[in-house]
């Protein structure tokens, strides 16, 4: 039996990252996973939770609430006719491909390793969101034949090894390849659900070494994955009415330097402890 102080100081930490995660999503239309690996990661570690396989629990959780925040953003995106179904059916398959392989490799990686991957590419998305520019091109249209056939399942795979949706990666690629940014957006969504289902379906079936919270299924936690959906549900709306009452460009940019620190500091844990 779970000590109920401890269970309280879970969910009031849990319900703190959820409103944060959902004021920023709203607000800067950042994926929650890019903001929720991290925290889980203090919150659990700050609760006495800090095994071998912590990050591991960490990316699975985040993946779960990416699949409802995900499927919502899908549905209200296509009531408008914003997603590109052509290029969400067209590049699935292989999504899927490296979401699954990503999972593997996250199963049979620890801790420490995962939080360095999670600092090298948490890095490379700061310093995207900072600097990147809204006319950078690499083509005219989506790749197709051999260049899909290598990037959609890297895309996946990458996902999955930072715990994130379709936002981080498919935003800026589909941007990259002159994809309109709200068309971009709406179909980066069907990406997250595509990346995130059947890697948690792996991870509810994955084991976890060294103490985990309660209420954890494999390397999911059910109680981290509830509060902060609840949370998100209440606390977005809330983020785009701030959208719409400021530029949210300064924001952007104030958001990369946090998460390039984040990174930063996952690193140092990871190499130094």
């Amino acid at each position: 039996m779970p000590d109920l102080s401890l269970v309280l100081q879970m969910l009031a930490l849990l319900a703190v990252i959820g409103a944060f995660a959902g004021v920023l999503a709203g607000l800067l239309g950042v994926g929650g996973g890019i903001v929720l690996v991290p925290a889980f990661f203090y919150a659990f570690q700050t609760l006495g939770y800090d095994g071998p396989d912590l990050m591991q629990m960490c990316l699975a959780t985040s993946l779960a609430t990416i699949i409802v925040t995900s499927v919502r953003s899908v549905l209200s995106h296509n009531k408008k006719g914003a997603v590109d179904w052509d290029i969400l059916r067209s590049w699935a398959p292989g999504i899927v491909v490296g979401a699954v392989l990503g999972m593997l490799v996250v199963a049979g990686l620890r801790s420490t390793t995962l939080q360095a991957i999670f600092g090298v590419l948490a890095l490379l998305v700061g310093l995207y969101m900072g600097f990147g520019q809204a006319g950078w091109r690499l083509g005219p249209a989506m790749p197709t034949g051999v260049k899909r056939a290598i990037l959609s399942p890297l895309m996946g795979f990458l996902s999955v090894l930072m715990g994130i949706g379709g936002g981080s990666f498919g935003v800026p690629l589909m941007s990259l390849f002159a994809v309109p940014i709200h068309r971009a957006v709406a179909t980066a969504a069907g990406f997250g659900v595509v990346i995130a289902v059947p890697a948690v379906i792996g991870f509810l079936l994955t084991p976890i070494d060294g103490p985990v919270p309660p209420l954890t299924l494999g390397a999911v936690n059910l109680a981290a994955f509830a509060v902060i959906i609840a949370m998100t549900l209440v606390t977005t709306p809330w983020g785009v009415r701030l959208a719409h009452a400021m530029d949210p460009k300064p924001l952007k940019r104030v958001f990369a330097v946090f998460l390039i620190l984040v990174a930063l500091n996952m690193l140092r844990r990871a190499l130094w402890g």
